[in-house]
């Protein structure tokens, strides 16, 4: 909209400090409480080093900033941080650096939440005046680097004027010596403020704020107000707004003129207005290409004609009533009450004088109406509806009328933003008579619409945009019955420019628009539902609106009549045989033929739809006797949809596994091994389908449906039944699909995949442990298992927290426990089942202290060690914090059991060289090394020579780099070399060959992040070089530029191997091409 405001934003990364974070990215409350003191405290500590001092003032920017959107959230705590900068300000020891470095900290909390809010809090005694007009004497105008300590200097002082005392009572005897006259008070403030009136920096804002306090008050405007605005008026009229000075000079007069005349006496202004109304048209500020002043000449002439107006609300506006929302709740919670009408009542000011300078005033807001920048046309527009609520009643419409002239097609789209910004002021003030609104609605209709084309693009977006926000603003200001007229065009408009305006930000302002006239008149039809399909969020994407908003009729009709199929066969309504069901059962088919043709937002709920519908039309309609299928019907349905399972479109594929798995009994048996041989052939990845992870996802779940549909038999036939033929082959293709890491644009969409055979694999291990447990093999239950725990310790939340799920709900399943559960009795102590409804398994802080556990059953360790390996080497702050420290705890505790830690070892090299080059897990695995090697975690091993972890771990780092051009995993690998270069003998000499290596890989960033690591090394572990030469070796470390040319590098690598006693790697030459 015109003027709406964007959500706020900049929650807290840090849950820890209570009270900072809230709900959906809001704060509440000030959280930073403790470090901005230690920050504020250390200012005197930070003082002399440049770089501690522009880090702390940065570090405070960066806190404020957090609470731009919500700035009164630092008000309970403004008053202890000014006192400790204050503190600083006041120390007469304090010095001159520091007190410009305590009021930079203290121009940030001002930029934050305002000066307003900040000047009440500022020392305003009698005895504060001198001090701070001391201290402007050691100012230098001309310091850009301290204009923030001029700034808060003139707002201090402008606070101290408001002390309740004449200034001369101040000056005691002038006469200091003989014949020397001191300055006054009052004259020496109106010196600064004059002076810092024309100064290039933020001081001039400040200096106007400090005049309009100043001259204003009672003993200075009897003596002074008529001199400065002298003073003023000469300034404005020798500058000139075509050079960089007079731009600067005007800038800070017209501030300082423009905050008098609003906060001054009328009576006190009156007599200079006209005087300062003939200057500033004598400015001709209309024509500068200055923004600024521009817009402060429109400010100062709506204050001049407000000056001329006596200070009264007009008895004509129109009066809503009660224009609280939560008051008119209240009422109609009580009892509708009675629509008011509102008679126009006659002018009683109509005698009141109206000052021929007002007509000139309107004039000239009219024409910032048109100016080509919008802060102009905004202020004009503000400045029109203050003056015509001073206006008698004819005056008042005229003005309306030259404002409807605006919106003449000869004007151009300035003409037009202007215009809307004016009604809607206007309509928001009740100056806009209901006899008017025929007028203004029809042009705001119009307006809705606007748009110009401009060579080869089009212009008008502003026009719609504040069109909108003048509907926004007429449900506020009317009652329903005064727009009940014109509520079918405007919902209608305002529907249409919701869903197909080509700008996001006009949609949005529709949809704004739309919800405030729903909420505020109730008049509007079908408000609600269509709030719901087109809020502010879902209209802001293009493709949403113009594909899913507009509710395509096909797709709307196609649920619907599935729904209607579902319901009938429900009903058993007497259409067996009938024509009906070939009809019915055609229109399914071809639903879930053409899902990939349906808008995304519809898609799952038509596919469910339809697979219920099917469900029940072939339960009701397909049996010749109870139970018995038609042979025919079966072989036509069941090849037909096998046929589909193969089909290129995904969505295709999706339908038809569903359907399948909705299949009722009688029509699977005798055709199970088909059908679930072809949705096995769905689960799997080949190069054509490999994105297709939604097709398997939905083929697992339907072989999940199928197997629960046609019961287990141990001794059954596999064409009927879940028997001991079929069912390794069910578990077979489940484990096989917890394997899929797909990853396209939308992430990890092999995650889908995962937790529906999870899903599937729970169902059908609890239904055959339940009714046939001989079934459940013990190799199969292990493995179920463990790839469910390696699940639960991976790094996506939600999968993580589905997999602890199943894992709990096999473990502690309801009915008879599931047999072969390797370490029953270990897993029911560490997971108890009241674990199941107490912890988040979505939280990392609650989920990997647990499932870490398992590393200490053999069964299990294996797989666990898997998933923690992406986890703690992945990039989720709080997933690899969580996973590291339970990890690390761990490790802590079998430190002193060497067969635990070479068993974990072994283990942990197993997964290496299970996963070598495959870079899904072989890249945080080698993050997940360095952090161990760091931590100490295999000390134990240092105690031996070339032990043989070490030296296994150390082939298989340098078999997963071997000619990778990987930059993140090189960089990965250079600080598990680096850590292994603790261990003494052939493995330390083989780490430091394989750094001195990537000192001149042909990456220059791998070279430089070798010899930073190495560094550190050196630094870490002191017995790699010795003492003789460990200055040398870190001088060429430090000094080397390593990201310059290969040949310079090469001899300052050749020298390190010579310092550490490695032999020269030798270049081996380019076979040559004949």
């Amino acid at each position: 909209m015109a003027l709406s405001e964007e959500p706020a934003a900049g929650a807290r990364e840090d849950g820890a400090e209570e009270g900072a974070l809230a709900r959906g990215g809001v704060l509440e409350a000030f959280g930073d409480g403790a470090e901005t003191r230690e920050l504020l405290g250390r200012l005197r500590a930070v003082l002399g080093d440049r770089a501690a001092r522009e880090g702390a003032l940065e570090r405070f920017r960066v806190i404020m900033d957090k609470y731009q959107e919500q700035p009164h959230l630092l008000d309970p705590h403004l008053e202890w941080m000014m006192n400790l900068l204050l503190d600083i300000v006041q120390d007469k020891t304090s010095s001159a650096d520091l007190v410009h470095l305590a009021f930079k900290f203290l121009y940030i909390i001002t930029k934050v939440r305002g000066y307003k809010t900040f000047l009440r809090l500022f020392p305003h005694e009698v005895a504060d005046v001198q001090p701070v007009l001391d201290m402007f004497t050691n100012q230098n105008p001309r310091d850009h680097e301290t204009w923030e300590t001029r700034y808060m200097l003139l707002l201090w002082l402008s606070v101290t004027c408001l002390i309740p005392f004449d200034f001369s009572r101040l000056d005691g005897n002038l006469l200091s010596q003989p014949g020397q006259i001191r300055m006054s008070i009052m004259d020496r403030i109106l010196q600064i403020a004059e002076s810092y009136l024309v100064v290039s920096d933020k001081a001039r804002d400040a200096a106007a704020v400090l005049v309009s306090k100043f001259v204003t008050r009672p003993d200075v405007k009897q003596k002074k107000m008529a001199d400065f605005l002298d003073w003023s008026l000469c300034t404005l009229a020798r500058s000139s707004f075509q050079t960089i000075e007079g731009v600067i000079t005007m800038d800070g007069t017209l501030q300082a003129l423009a905050q008098i005349f609003k906060h001054g006496k009328r009576e006190d202004c009156l007599p200079y207005a006209a005087t300062v109304l003939e200057c500033l048209d004598g400015c001709r500020l209309p024509d500068s290409n200055q923004t600024l002043l521009r817009k402060l000449g429109v400010k100062l002439v709506q204050r001049l004609g407000l000056t001329f107006l006596k200070p009264k609300l007009a008895k004509w506006r129109y009066q809503r009533g009660c224009r609280s929302l939560a008051a008119n709740l209240q009422l109609c919670a009580q009892g509708r009450r009675e629509p008011q009408t509102h008679a126009e009542t006659p002018d009683g000011d109509a005698d009141d004088d109206v000052p021929e300078e007002v007509e000139r005033v309107i004039e000239q807001l009219l024409v910032g109406l048109k100016d080509k920048d919008t802060v102009v046309r905004w202020s004009a527009a503000k400045g029109i509806g203050r003056m015509a609520g001073r206006l008698p009643k004819e005056l008042a419409d005229d003005v309306v009328g030259s404002v409807l002239d605006c919106f003449s097609f000869q004007e151009t789209d300035n003409a037009w933003h202007g215009g809307c910004l004016a009604l809607a002021e206007l309509g928001r003030r009740g100056l806009l008579l209901p006899s008017r609104l025929v007028d203004v609605v029809a042009v705001i209709l119009k307006a809705l619409i606007y748009e110009e084309k401009r060579g080869a693009c089009s212009v008008g977006a502003n026009v719609r945009d504040a069109a909108c926000y003048v509907c926004w603003a007429f449900a506020r200001a009317y009652e329903p019955q005064e727009l009940k007229p014109f509520v079918a065009e405007i919902s209608s408009a305002l529907v249409i420019a919701a869903v197909f305006d080509r700008s996001v930000t006009c949609r949005r302002a529709a949809s704004a628009a739309f919800q405030e006239n729903v909420g505020r008149q109730g008049t509007f039809p079908h408000g609600i539902d269509i709030l719901t399909a087109a809020d502010y969020f879902a209209v802001g994407n293009r493709s949403n609106c113009f594909l899913v908003i507009r509710g395509l009729g096909g797709e709307l009709m196609r649920q619907a009549v599935c729904v209607l199929i579902e319901n009938l066969s429900l009903s058993k309504m007497p259409f067996r045989g009938d024509a009906v069901i070939d009809g019915w059962q055609w229109l399914i088919n071809d639903t879930l033929r053409n899902l990939h043709l349906i808008s995304s937002h519809s898609k799952q709920q038509i596919k469910d739809a339809a697979v219920l519908a099917l469900a029940a039309l072939c339960s009701e309609y397909y049996t010749k006797e109870p139970g018995e299928v038609d042979p025919a019907r079966q072989e036509e349905l069941i090849t037909q949809y096998l046929a589909e399972l193969r089909s290129p479109e995904e969505m295709t594929r999706c339908g038809f596994s569903l359907a399948l798995g909705a299949l009722p009994g009688f029509l699977l048996r005798g055709r199970l091994q088909q059908v679930l041989a072809g949705l096995s052939a769905v689960t799997h990845i080949s190069p054509e389908d490999v994105s297709f992870a939604e097709s398997r996802r939905d083929a697992l779940k339907a072989i999940s449906r199928v197997c629960q549909t046609v019961g287990v038999e141990a001794g059954g036939s596999p064409d009927e039944v879940v028997c001991e033929e079929n069912v390794a082959q069910i578990f077979r293709t489940l484990l096989d699909c917890l394997r899929d890491y797909t990853t396209d644009s939308r992430g990890d969409v092999g995650a889908w995949v995962r937790e529906a055979a999870m899903t599937s694999l729970m169902d059908l291990t609890l239904l055959l442990g339940r009714d046939q447990p001989e079934l459940l093999e013990a190799q199969v239950c292990e493995r179920v298992m463990c790839c469910l725990a390696q699940q639960a310790s991976e790094k996506i939340d939600r999968v993580r927290a589905h997999a602890a799920r199943m894992f709990m709900a096999l473990l502690h399943a309801d009915g008879p426990p599931i047999p072969h559960l390797p370490h029953r009795g270990d897993l029911q102590e560490l997971f108890p089942r009241s674990d199941m409804a107490s912890v988040n398994w979505n939280a990392p802080s609650q989920a990997f202290p647990r499932i870490t556990r398992l590393l200490g059953l053999p069964a299990y360790r294996y797989h666990v060690l898997l998933g923690l390996a992406v986890s703690v080497g992945g990039l989720t702050e709080s997933t690899v914090r969580y996973s590291t420290q339970s990890l690390f705890e761990y490790m802590k505790g079998i430190q002193h059991d060497p067969q635990a830690l070479e068993g974990f070892g072994g283990t942990l090299l197993q997964v290496f060289e299970d996963n070598l080059l495959n870079d899904r897990v072989s890249v945080p695995l080698l993050k997940t090394l360095d952090q161990m090697l760091a931590n100490g975690c295999f000390d134990v091993f240092t105690l031996e020579e070339n032990h043989p972890f070490c030296v296994k771990l150390l082939a298989l780092c340098r078999e997963e780099i071997r000619k990778s051009r990987d930059v993140q995993k090189l960089r990965s690998s250079i600080g598990v070399f680096c850590g292994m270069v603790q261990f003494p003998g052939e493995v330390r000499r083989k780490a430091l060959l394989q750094l001195l290596l990537l000192l001149c890989h042909p990456f220059p960033m791998i070279r430089k992040t070798t010899a930073s690591q190495v560094y550190e090394m050196v630094l870490t572990y002191g017995d790699v070089v010795g003492a003789g030469v460990l200055d040398e070796v870190m001088a060429v470390l430090s000094s080397t530029a390593w990201d310059a040319e290969l040949p310079l590098v090469r001899g300052q690598r050749n020298r390190l191997c010579d310092l550490l006693g490695v032999p020269r790697p030798q270049q081996v030459p380019k076979p040559s091409t004949h």
